[in-house]
């Protein structure tokens, strides 16, 4: 499987190509949320999400039949910016299951600022 084609479906929403990626009986879970969904319910919530999407895999492991993903997803606009990591565990060459975790990304606390802890890993886009 092309992760990085996958994830230009996911940032398309193209709910056409994406359910290719997809066994018929996969799941995904979204931990942050505590949401579990079918291939079909995952696409109402992927492909109906509001906004235009952009985004970069950042990292790519793979660990036999599991493919772990960073992926910056961000707004076109630049008014939204997270962070995704997931777990897509493959079984002939489709996705039977995703584990993901949504995380805004945000400055740090204040309370840390003020400690004047921790460097800029990076520049935000």
């Amino acid at each position: 499987m092309n992760v990085y084609n996958f994830w230009k479906a996911v940032l398309t929403q193209d709910e056409q190509t994406l359910r290719m990626y997809f066994h018929e009986d996969a799941s995904v879970n979204w931990h942050c949320t505590n949401e579990h969904f079918s291939v079909d319910e995952f696409l109402i919530a992927n492909c109906e999400y509001p906004g235009d999407w952009d985004g970069k895999v950042e990292r790519l492991e793979v660990l036999d039949d599991l493919l772990i993903t960073v992926t910056k997803v961000y707004s076109k606009d630049r008014s939204a910016h997270f962070h995704v990591v997931s777990f897509i565990r493959i079984a002939d060459d489709k996705i039977i299951s995703m584990d993901e975790y949504w995380a805004d990304d945000d400055v740090a606390p204040q309370w840390r600022l003020d400690k004047h802890i921790g460097t800029t890993i990076k520049c935000q886009d």
